[in-house]
């Protein structure tokens, strides 16, 4: 089962909030697969993550670059397993995937200022709880992302 982690965005969007956390993964020698609700959202996030300052390099590569293998970051729009070999998962904008037990750790962004997307989360908490994984609520803080359950 993997670690499923919900990291609730109060302080900051999702823009400036990802790219650190990928960045943690590349730090640790980690790949990561980013999927996304449509294609219009993962165009700007490829080019967000481009011209993000911190980390100011996130090697990354969508399906329209190809060559998926090669890529420490693959942004997505489909589920499934990792074709960049990533242990993993950023779930954005309410995404979902069938395919849990692919990844060693899920990290679930919602966006706190919306409440829609805050139910929708805590319909996805439900249901990962009962399909057994190992859940973590993750707030951000004045000091960074603090561990609430």
């Amino acid at each position: 089962m993997a670690e499923y982690g919900f990291y609730h965005l109060t302080r900051t969007p999702l823009e400036q909030a990802l790219p650190k956390l990928l960045g943690r993964v590349l730090a640790g020698g980690g790949r990561a697969m980013v999927r996304l609700a449509s294609q219009e959202r993962l165009e700007a996030l490829d080019a967000t993550l481009w011209t993000c300052p911190d980390p100011d390099w996130l090697p990354h590569g969508t399906p329209r670059m190809g060559h998926a293998a090669l890529q420490p970051i693959w942004l997505t729009t489909e589920d499934g397993e990792a074709p960049n070999g990533a242990r993993f998962l950023f779930l954005l904008e309410g995404t979902s995937s069938a395919h849990l037990e692919a990844f060693d750790r899920v990290l679930d962004l919602f966006d706190g200022g919306d409440e829609a997307a805050v139910a929708a989360a805590r319909g996805r908490w439900k249901a990962a709880k009962a399909a057994g994984h190992a859940l973590a609520y993750w707030q951000q803080g004045p000091r960074g992302w603090e561990k609430k359950a």
